[in-house]
This record gives C-alpha cells, sequence and structure tokens, in this order.
C-alpha cells in the first residue's frame, strides 16, 4: 500500500491540505496517511503526531524564545517520517516549520519524494531562499501564477494550481436561520486562528463593535473562529456583555454566513481571498510585536501586507497595520465605506478582476494528480 504523509504547521494549512486530500481519497482510496494536522485532516479519519498549537509559533522574538524547543518537534518530526516511511512527504504552507523538516527528511532518506504545497513569499523577501530549495524538493505546487519564474530559474519543478479555497464550493444548502438575526445585517469578522493574534485585536475589535453600536442599531456581528479557539472568543463576548455578537467555528456555515454579509473585517492573511472571492467588501487589519514590525519593516520588498493589493500594485482594500491598527481608525474607515456606495462597488469590481487570475476552478485536483502522478 502507497503511503503519504501530511506535514502542516498551522490550521490553514490543515484546511488547504484537507481540500487537496479529499480529491485524492475519491481517486485512489487505498493510501495510508499519517500526519502533523488539525481538525480538517482528523475529519478524514487522519491521526495526527501531536496537536498544532506545539509548533504553531507566531512572529521572530516567540521563534527566538522557542527555539530549542522547535528544534526539538523537528527533529522528532523527522524520526516519525522516517519510520513512517512513506512514499511521499506532503508539506503544506509554514514554510519555516515544515521546509525545515523536509530538508533533513531528504537527506536522511532519498527515496521519499518531497512535494510542497504553498511556496514560501519568496517575491515577498528572502527570494534567496529558493535555491535551497532545490537540493530537497521535488515538486511545488503554486498558488499564484507569478510564482512560476521565481522555480524556473532554478529548474525546480512546479505547477500552478490556484487557490483551493477560491474553488467552487457548490450550492449546499445549510440552514443559518438560527444565526442570522431577522432585520439584522451581517458583519463578519475575522480575529485570526493563533491565540497570539486573537489576544491582540479582540480587545480592538471589541472597541470598535461598541463604536459601531453607538452609530447602527441594525448590525450583528459574528466573529468567525476555529474550533479550538470559538469558547475562548465566546467567553470574552460574554463578559462584554454584547447582544449583536456571536461565534460560528463550523466550515459548512462560515461561507453562507459570508455570503449573506453586508460587510467583512479581517486580520491579514488567506481568508482575504475568500472574502473577495464572495464578492463581499472588507477592510484588512493587522499588529504585531514592535520589535517583529521594525524586523519585517526591513525585509519585505512589497508595499502591502494583502496579495490582492500586491497584485494590484494599489491599495484596492484599505490595510490598517500597526498603530493604524485601532479601533477609532476601524470604525472611521469602515463607516466612510458604508456610506459611500460607489466605493464598495469599485472594490468588489478591482478585487474580481485581480482573483481571477488566481482561479483555476480545479485547484485541488490539480494538486491531487501531482501527488498521485508521483506515487
Amino acid at each position: 500500500m502507497k503511503k503519504i504523509f501530511i506535514l502542516t504547521g498551522e490550521p490553514s494549512g490543515d484546511r488547504l491540505a484537507s481540500k487537496v486530500i479529499s480529491k485524492l481519497k475519491s481517486a485512489k482510496p487505498d493510501i495510508e496517511y499519517l500526519s502533523v494536522g488539525g481538525e480538517h485532516l482528523k475529519a478524514f479519519g487522519i491521526k495526527t503526531l501531536y496537536d498544532l498549537k506545539e509548533v504553531t509559533y507566531l512572529g521572530f522574538t516567540r521563534v527566538l524564545l522557542n527555539v530549542f524547543k522547535i528544534k526539538k518537534k523537528i527533529n522528532e518530526t523527522v524520526d516519525k517520517i522516517i519510520e513512517f516511511n512513506p512514499d511521499i512527504l506532503f508539506s503544506v504552507d509554514s514554510p519555516d516549520f515544515t521546509l525545515r523538516v523536509a530538508k533533513k527528511v531528504k537527506k536522511l532518506k532519498s527515496t521519499i519524494k518531497i512535494i510542497h504545497f504553498v511556496a514560501p513569499k519568496v517575491w515577498v523577501w528572502r527570494e534567496h531562499r529558493v535555491k535551497h530549495l532545490k537540493s530537497f524538493l521535488d515538486h511545488i505546487l503554486l498558488l499564484f501564477p507569478f510564482e512560476k519564474n521565481y522555480f524556473d530559474k532554478e529548474n525546480i519543478n512546479s505547477t500552478f494550481t490556484g487557490h483551493p479555497l477560491l474553488e467552487d464550493q457548490g450550492n449546499n444548502k445549510v440552514d443559518i436561520s438560527q444565526i442570522i438575526k431577522e432585520n439584522k445585517k451581517i458583519f463578519s469578522i475575522y480575529p485570526g486562528s493563533r491565540l497570539s493574534e486573537i489576544s491582540v485585536l479582540i480587545p480592538i475589535l471589541f472597541e470598535f463593535i461598541k463604536l459601531m453600536n453607538e452609530k447602527y442599531t441594525d448590525m450583528f456581528f459574528i466573529f468567525h473562529s476555529t474550533s479550538e479557539h470559538s469558547q475562548l472568543i465566546n467567553n470574552f463576548l460574554l463578559e462584554e456583555g454584547f447582544k449583536n455578537c456571536e461565534v460560528i467555528s463550523d466550515e459548512k456555515i462560515k461561507s453562507h454566513v459570508l455570503k449573506q454579509s453586508i460587510f467583512a473585517v479581517s486580520k491579514s492573511g488567506t481568508i482575504s481571498l475568500e472574502i473577495c472571492n464572495a464578492k463581499i467588501p472588507s477592510i484588512i487589519i493587522y499588529k504585531m510585536n514592535i520589535i517583529n514590525f521594525f524586523i519585517v519593516k526591513m525585509l519585505v520588498k512589497v508595499k502591502f501586507a494583502n496579495i490582492i493589493n500586491i497584485a494590484a500594485g494599489e491599495e484596492i482594500i484599505p490595510e490598517l497595520l500597526q498603530s493604524s491598527c485601532n479601533s477609532k481608525n476601524i470604525f472611521k474607515t469602515v463607516n466612510e465605506l458604508l456610506m459611500n456606495q460607489q466605493a464598495l462597488v469599485k472594490q468588489v469590481t478591482k478585487s474580481q478582476e485581480i482573483i481571477s487570475k488566481f482561479k483555476t476552478e480545479k485547484s485541488s485536483e490539480i494538486a491531487s494528480s501531482v501527488l498521485l502522478n508521483n506515487l
């Protein structure tokens, strides 16, 4: 029996991996799997070696503070992969963890094929990394078409798949009547999937909601969370006593709620693509440790944080980062957009033009076929 080890480092990678494995299981059901994964891979009955939170570190300072713990976890993961002896190591995103593991695995057992999904953002910073990947990667799957040039230059096998989260999800009917309150406008909020993000952004978002409630009486705010953190956010909401807020973590419900929303506030990241794909106007927020911010500021070579803005070369979706990421600025920006229908339509229209370049409609299928061809 053929074997695949799936290696992720955070919830977004777990989700992407699950979409590819879903297609692979349909095409070839007799594959044995083992993983470092989360709730999405577990839903397929795939065993994980340990909880993702053991390796999900955000920011340079946290990595430095946990360097020995991370090194130990990398070595432990390598040992388990070698013991499992898969035909393919399928690593997904989180390059500072997954690619370090992959490099060690290849060195110890060169017959294991390494296929990585979601290229390191070499177009943002550290372009020199591409040269180092050549020694241990057998194939890399790309979300964006412009990435291919970077890997072609080094003769690394690559395939543009498009983004799985932009695929047509079908028209499965889901009852969200218990969530959508009568005569209320739905406002989606994405505070992040990592505890470190949530702890920073939640207080700011709560103050923003208070400002919104002073002006609008017809808004209902829905926090989109992972199952791991939904209770935590719910506890925060109960402490604040908000009557017009709720938390959801069910993936089947989230997309339906988003489509019913009039607006979204989202932390910077992959989720912004889904919001744009749903044709919902939004703004991007993010705040990090001041030391991390200065390090990032020195290293990055792009003007924007959001992929839509980066690809467009202009700020289509407003970005409120660092000192600009405060409740008053968020309220001011959101309020100005809500009062300007023309600006909302312009944002959605321009976003659609950009996002159309990232779509293949069969992203998960393309990715799964590369895995299948390498078994």
